[in-house]
């Protein structure tokens, strides 16, 4: 049983990413940097967070639980705002990239455009905080022991696998929206990415009420789903068209 809690729980958390990863980055070497890197900006802001969260806990005195509670909700709100930071910086640092890409191209065109590299970055971010959510989760879903056996909720492996896929998912939808709004000086468009990440993570605080969590965390991921979509030059029309062509491509062709 163990076993299989562990497998399904690692495929529904991470299963769509590496779809993503698989489909859409994995071919392109260029791609694979810029994943790696944006990984490697989530861990620094992750370590920095940590660090500081770690210092503040232990200055304090462990037995006023009010203020370890305090404490816990500053380290997260914090946390979400210093990944947010380093969003911004990796942002700053892609758009020297490409200055440097164009700069050495023979046709004076970047061979990446900054919607690609917003997404690119933005699976990094998500994969890397996925699996640092869930890790340990998986590492305890091997066993020994039973989930609920105390009279704990025995939907406490499933749940953390589909909020660490909706976290993966919204961390690639916030990297686009979040660089078109400093591409383009909408700056608002930054403050509802961070607002977000807020409300997202607040919610966690909401478990083992698993639904507080998980339901505004799927409804968020709708909606930036869609912003996304629509700021990456996608339209009704478009997705029309797209899902009209795939039917009519899996109808059986006349024989002639």
């Amino acid at each position: 049983m163990t076993l299989a809690v562990f497998f399904g729980c690692t495929f529904i958390a991470f299963g769509p990413a590496f779809s993503l990863f698989l489909f859409t980055i994995a071919r392109d070497p260029l791609r694979i940097i810029i994943l790696i890197a944006g990984a490697f900006f989530w861990l620094v802001s992750l370590l920095l967070s940590s660090l500081i969260w770690f210092i503040a806990v232990k200055a304090s005195d462990p037995r006023d639980e009010p203020l370890q509670k305090g404490l816990l909700i500053f380290g997260v709100m914090f946390s979400v705002l210093l990944q947010e930071a380093f969003r911004f910086l990796y942002y700053k640092l892609l758009r020297k990239a490409i200055e440097g890409l164009v700069a050495l191209s023979e046709d004076g065109c970047s061979p990446i455009s900054i919607q690609q590299m917003a997404y690119v970055a933005g699976v990094g971010f998500g994969l890397m905080s996925g699996a640092f959510s869930m890790i340990n989760l998986l590492a305890d879903a091997l066993g020994p022991g039973t989930v609920g056996i105390h009279g704990d909720s025995q939907l406490y492996f499933l749940t953390s696998a589909f909020m660490t896929m909706v976290l993966i998912f919204l961390h690639t939808f916030w990297g686009i929206l979040f660089f078109h709004g400093c591409e383009n000086r909408r700056w608002w468009e930054i403050v509802a990415v961070v607002v977000m990440h807020l409300a997202v993570s607040g919610s966690t605080f909401c478990n083992p009420l698993y639904v507080g969590s998980l339901v505004p965390s799927y409804v968020l991921m709708a909606i930036a789903a869609v912003w996304a979509y629509m700021l990456s030059g996608g339209s009704v029309q478009n997705l029309r068209r797209f899902l009209l062509c795939a039917q009519s491509g899996a109808s059986p062709q006349p024989a002639s």
